[in-house]
Parts: structure tokens; sequence; C-alpha cells
């Protein structure tokens, strides 16, 4: 059997056999038709913390802090949004049960999408199951789900962390975690009801929300960027936040979406605008009010999303956006993408959202907070490049938007061979394939982001319409003593998980970067090899050598001295250029 890496969060999820069934409706032993969930709840998690003993999460006396979810915005029948699904909190009422814990009960689930989102955790250790998804047209599949421990699963996967866990004892100072994962279903088919996995045994799997994660119709992504870590900022009190973003593609309308990701507490949004970029901070034309599910501003729970309302605004393509937003409470903490390499704005305070002029914006920021992506209505869907600093454009000119992914953008507009695709830049500085730099809890000042294992699901298969995914990344692996092995096991991985969901994944050779102090030989030798596996593999659909376009013919190992930025990892403007020059665009469309 393969060798693989899952992460301790991820999914392994393959529909095997799809297989006509008499009913879509089937008999259980819970009842003749499959149920609400909340019907099936037999389990309570949540406890007052003057009240511990109400509940009993785990058999062992142990829950969840009442006053905790509160304080993280997960509140009673709140709906999260969490990787692009939706999921609500459970609303029960006082003393009641909370969850389920998994042994084959059939729940009642609508809706087409590409996966079904489950809001889990397991107590007594990690919790494995397979189940059922079964489908309107008489077919079904299986899946395999996974539940982190809710006292030791890893902090990187996590959907949030609450400081606390009540016990009869009294209440320990102790991290509860809870999950939201993924597994993926036939692309079309409309889903009828899910049935749990049976008891895995030793552990309980327990859940708390499932939705069918619905497909994006009608947008397509023109901007994104990924978080990174969780860092100190501002501070900030009733400040604005001006952001410079570069489109791909362009459309008649827009959307803008935040993440709160690895948050420990809500987030307040006051109001937010949009407009395009004249000088500086100051816009071309009035700024646009955007709008929050009809209101002018919304809070962001710990761990979650929003989306604003889409707002009919003309986006130009291969263009500088202004994306401006209030916040009106103390933000000392945020998730954010380190490296812009593009200045924005912070206001003196107050509410500057809507003004033209840059000069309430009398302080500079180089990366981006809050705000990972910008949709635009219409277009084909989007190119998603996973990636680290190569492609996070470290080392290229600032504000002049020559990172490699901005010139395959305009490559993709200036050609009608294939879908004009939009480009999401998913690089962070530093990322490896198979080690989180950033653990994923708590502040940090490394920005390096947690694994692409783990940032897989949130940063490409959740992303507004990918249609394709290409991973360039394993330098930073082989630099700090990963095998060959080891990352082709974690590219492998990618691969699968993205056909699963139906992407096109395309793999880029390593380039090489001798002259780097880590860059010895022995890593070389690495490199080499995880090359020569890209460059042969039948996992990927098509194969980007990056490799040969930088390499110097004369000294293979090094890059091309017009190519090198002068530190010999990363390329310049011009190497950056030769990448996505490089590209042959039809390998991109599916």
């Amino acid at each position: 059997m393969r060798r693989r890496i899952w992460g301790a969060a991820a999914v392994l999820a393959l529909l095997t056999g799809i297989a006509p069934v008499a009913s879509a409706e089937a008999t259980t032993e819970h009842g003749p038709w499959p149920l609400p969930l909340e019907r099936l709840f037999d389990n309570r998690a949540v406890s007052d913390d003057a009240r511990p003993a109400d509940a009993d999460f785990d058999g062992l006396g142990g829950s969840l802090s009442a006053r905790d979810l509160t304080a993280a915005g997960w509140t009673p029948g709140r709906t999260l949004a969490v990787d692009g699904s939706r999921l609500s909190w459970p609303r029960t009422a006082p003393g009641g049960d909370d969850n389920v814990r998994a042994d084959g009960q059939s729940v009642r689930v609508r809706g087409r999408g590409d996966a079904l989102a489950f809001l889990v955790a397991g107590t007594g250790g990690e919790a494995t199951g397979t189940g059922t998804v079964r489908y309107r047209d008489g077919s079904r599949g299986t899946y395999r789900l996974t539940a982190p421990d809710w006292r030791s699963g890893p902090p990187a996967t996590k959907s949030v962390a609450l400081p606390h866990i009540n016990t009869p004892g009294g209440q320990l100072a102790e991290q509860a975690r809870l999950y939201v994962v993924t597994v993926p279903l036939v692309r079309g088919r409309e889903v009828a009801s899910v049935d749990l996995p049976r008891d895995p045994g030793a552990a309980d799997l327990h859940v708390f929300a499932l939705s069918v994660r619905a497909q994006t119709k009608g947008w397509t992504g023109t901007w994104s960027a990924s978080t990174a870590g969780y860092t100190t900022v501002g501070p900030w009190t009733d400040r604005t936040v001006r952001l410079v973003v570069h489109t791909s593609t362009g459309g008649p309308r827009l959307r803008i979406r935040l993440d709160n990701t690895f948050a420990a507490a809500p987030v307040r949004i006051g109001s937010a605008t949009v407009a395009v970029q004249g000088a500086g901070a100051g816009a071309a034309s009035e700024p646009r009010r955007l709008s929050f599910r009809g209101s002018a501003g919304t809070e962001i729970p710990a761990g979650a999303q929003a989306f604003s309302d889409p707002l009919g605004f003309d986006v130009p393509a291969d263009a500088n956006l202004l994306v401006s937003f209030h916040l009106p409470g103390p933000v000392t903490t945020a998730p954010v993408h380190s490296q812009a390499i593009q200045r924005s704005y912070v206001s003196t305070p107050g509410d500057h959202a809507a003004e033209s002029s840059a000069a309430a914006y009398t302080s500079t920021i180089t990366n981006w907070p809050l705000l990972t992506g910008v949709d635009v209505s219409g277009g084909p869907g989007s190119v998603v490049l996973l990636g680290d600093s190569i492609t996070d454009g470290v080392k290229s000119t600032q504000d002049a938007n020559h990172r490699w992914p901005n010139v395959l953008a305009t490559r993709l507009l200036n050609q009608s061979d294939v879908p004009r695709y939009g480009v999401l830049n998913q690089g962070i500085s530093a990322n490896r394939v198979i080690a989180d730099r950033y653990s994923g809890d708590g502040v940090s000042t490394d920005t390096g982001g947690v694994s692409a294992l783990h940032r897989l699901d949130r940063d490409v298969l959740a992303q507004t319409s990918a249609r394709t995914v290409v991973v360039f990344e394993g330098v930073n692996d082989v630099r700090w003593g990963a095998s060959a092995d080891q990352v082709i096991a974690g590219l492998r991985e990618i691969a699968d998980r993205a056909h699963a969901r139906g992407l096109r994944a395309v793999a880029a050779t390593i380039a090489p970067c001798e002259g780097e102090s880590l860059c010895t030989g022995a890593v070389d030798a690495q490199r080499q090899a995880v090359n020569a596996y890209i460059r042969s593999n039948g996992e990927y659909d098509a194969v980007l050598d990056f490799d040969a376009v930088l390499r110097d013919p004369a000294r293979p190992a090094r890059m091309l001295p017009a190519y090198d930025s002068g530190d010999h990892l990363h390329p310049g403007d011009a190497g950056l250029a030769a990448l996505a020059e490089s590209v042959d665009l039809r390998l991109l469309a599916r």
C-alpha cells in the first residue's frame, strides 16, 4: 500500500464504489427515516462554569466551558462559516444534549456540493470510522472521517481552542479543541442523508454539526492571501485599515472574505469599503460601502470567516484595489499574511473607510491582516498556486506586482486558448509541505504558516471556484532536514486529496539554490530526488519544470545569475517573470 503522511486532523475520504441502493432514505436501527442531527443528540459537552457536573463530554466528567464558548463567539444557534462551510453551533435547551456520539445513525442532510463538513471532536483519543453518503438518485458512497481528540489533537488544524476544561473537581487551565473536517462528495449529485460512522471503539467520535459545503456558483476568485500566522499588531483601537490588493481577473460584482483564522477571540468589523486605488492610500473615486448580511459591519467568531454581500462594482482586471475596514474595538493580535510585498495603510482614530482622501492614513504596514480573498462575479473559476516564498514574491520589487503569479495572471488575460482563470496566490514565505512553521495556536513571531498538508483544505480546496492547483513547494523541507521520501509522500497526498475534490493537480519542480547557506550538496541530492519523482510521477496531471527554467546550465545546482535576486534562493523580478512565461497555459485547463 502506498505510504502516506496524513495530518492528524486530515480526512482520508475516498468515494469507494458508487453503488445503487433500494432507497436513499434507508431504515436504520435509530428509526425508519433519517432524522435531523439535533434529534439524535445523546451527549452533553457544554457546562456552566458554576455547574460542571451538568455535562460529561468524555465519560470522565470533563466538559467544555459555556463561558469560554461565548467569549470565542460560539454562541448557541450561531452560524459559523469555516473554510467555505456553514455550520451552526447547537442551540439546545438549558441542560440539553448538544452532540451525538457516532454509531451508525442516519442523519437527514440535503444539498449539492464538493464536500460534507463535520464539526467534530474525539474523546478518549483520536476517533476514526467509515460512514455512508446516500444520494437522491439512489446511489451511495463511503467516506472515512477522523475526529482529533479534544484535548490532545493537533493545534494546526483546529477550528477553535478554548482555554479551559470543566471537571467536577474544578476548572483546568488546559485547552479544549474543536475541529471542522471535510470529506469529498460526488459533484453534481444531491445528498439525501448521511450515515455516521459506527462506534469506533475505545474513542468516541462526537458530531456537533453537519452540512454540505456548497459549490461556489457564479463567482471567481481574483485575489487571495493565506493566513501565515497570528501575530501582534498595532495595537489598534478605533482605527481604519486600508489594504492594497491586486486583481487578476475582473467582473461586474464583488465580495470580500475576512478570516479570523487561529484567533482566540472574535473581531469586530465596524464598516468596510472598496475602491480602485488612486495614489498611495487615496482612492480614484468615492469608495463603495460593503455590507454583511445586510448590516454595515460584522463580528467574526474565533476561527471563523465572513463574506461580504455582493456589491455591484466594476472590478478592473490587473489593477490595485483599496479594501478598507474600520476596527472599532481594541485589536492587539490578528491573523496575518506577513509578506505582502505591498505597502498598505492604517489611519488615525476614526472610521475613515468611506473617505477618498489619503489624509487620515498616516502609517503604513507591509502585511495583510484579516483579509484573505476578493471574488468577482462570473468568470470560469480560479487557478490556485500553493507555494512558499518564491510564490509569495519575496525579493520581488515592492508595490510593483512582479510576483510570478501576477505575471501568470496577465498572460491568462491576454490570450484566448484557455479560460481566463482568476489566479489565487497561496504562497507563504518559509512554508513547508510536511512540517508546521507556525504551530497553529497562540501568538507567534513565526509566520511560516502551518504545513501545506495542514492548510490544504482552507487554502486550496475551499477557495472560490478552484479548478486547478499548482504545487510549488519542497525546498524548505529539504533545506531543514526532511528526506526526499517524506516530501514525495506529502506531494502524493496533496494530489490524492485534490483529485478527490475534482481539481486538476499540477506539480512544479524545486528550483536550485546552491550558494545559500543551507543548500549543501546533501540537500541538493534530496532536491534532485524529489524532482525526479515530480518529472516521472503518475499522480499529477501535469508538470512544470521550474528547475530547468531557473538553473545555470554550467552549474545545474545553482540558479542562473541573471535570475538570482542575490541570496541564491529567491529569483528576482527577471527570474519570477521567466517562471510565469515558461508555463504552458494549456496545462492549467481542466
